[in-house]
């Protein structure tokens, strides 16, 4: 076997192996909700019942089978109109489930809101062509459908926040920064946790990418759905393949008011990062409150009272940017 072979099988492998670390350490922390015990944190759960509203599960809003959404509509329909919270799974891009965060949307569901989780097509043995960017377009495409089942169980909606953790925050920022303006109702508020929003190998280092180019290459251009080539790293051809599934690059002086959250002790969205996100959101003027635990890695889960000033905060922006 020539030496060119046996280096492409062992570049091959070591992308693969790097890729595979990904998915597994996102998987084992995917979870951003931590039971808390304090009782200041009752206030974000509630004893769902028909009082509070109705669950509508495995709404099709696609031809593929993953394709769904669950709604859940306020007891009130009295009012003319409703604001809609679209929370995202988390799972990093390869598993997880809008039934994940039924808590969640109980919880936005009693406040008033029409709450939506949404499904999207996995990345795994069975869609091995799947990536963050397909995700995020079955996500854009699944709007209108929310809103037209909304509107025939008799809830007419004119206002959005889209949110999400992990994962989800990532497809959230995307849908937030970057689809909004063809959003079939205004997005006014973005909120999200840990989500990765940009992909440069020497703020990945916690995987090694920062020292192979092979494996940052395959490692993103899998998850943008396109090739990148190592030669392309660090070009302005990389920024056009990356920019599709990085939502800082999204960021303009027109975007959402936005609430984030993120652990310093990150291992699975590298806390490095971050960096690109708060910069582009304090460049261009957003309002925003960047929110920073600490003690905390990607379940947030060692900063007790700075995971309470997130939830208050999505609170206060919540009553502020969807009130009527």
């Amino acid at each position: 076997m020539s030496q060119a072979n046996v280096k492409g099988r062992k570049t091959g492998l070591f992308v693969f192996l790097c890729i595979a670390a990904f998915i597994v350490v996102f998987i084992a922390s995917m979870i951003i909700k931590v039971s808390y015990k304090s009782p200041e944190f009752k206030k974000y759960s509630v004893e769902w019942s028909d009082k509070i509203g109705t669950a509508y599960t495995d709404i099709a809003y696609g031809d593929k089978e993953a394709n769904k959404f669950d709604i859940y509509v306020p007891a009130d329909n009295t009012k003319e109109t409703y604001g809609l919270v679209v929370y995202i799974h988390a799972g990093g891009f390869t598993t997880g489930d809008k039934s994940d965060d039924k808590a969640m949307l109980q919880w936005l569901c009693a406040k008033g809101y029409v709450a939506v989780g949404i499904n999207y097509t996995l990345r795994d043995d069975a869609h091995p062509d799947a990536s963050v960017y397909s995700q995020s377009m079955e996500i854009k495409s699944s709007i209108p459908a929310v809103v037209a089942e909304a509107e025939k169980l008799g809830y007419k909606l004119d206002r959005m926040a889209i949110s999400g953790g992990s994962a989800g925050g990532t497809l959230a920022m995307l849908y937030a920064y970057r689809d909004a303006a063809d959003s079939p109702i205004p997005v006014k508020m973005l909120f999200e946790a840990v989500g990765p929003s940009s992909f440069y190998p020497a703020d990945w280092s916690i995987y090694g990418l920062d020292k192979s180019p092979e494996a940052a290459a395959g490692l993103f251009g899998t998850m943008a759905g396109t090739e990148i080539t190592t030669d392309m790293l660090g070009t302005d051809a990389y920024e056009d393949a990356i920019k599709p599934i990085s939502g800082y690059m999204w960021v303009t002086e027109n975007s959402v008011p936005t609430v984030c959250a993120y652990g310093v002790y990150d291992k699975v969205c590298p806390f490095d990062s971050v960096k690109h996100l708060v910069k582009a959101l304090e460049d261009n003027k957003v309002t925003h409150t960047y929110i920073e635990l600490p003690h905390s890695g990607h379940a947030l889960q060692n900063d007790d009272s700075l995971y309470l000033k997130y939830m208050q905060t999505v609170e206060e922006y919540l009553d502020t940017y969807m009130a009527k």
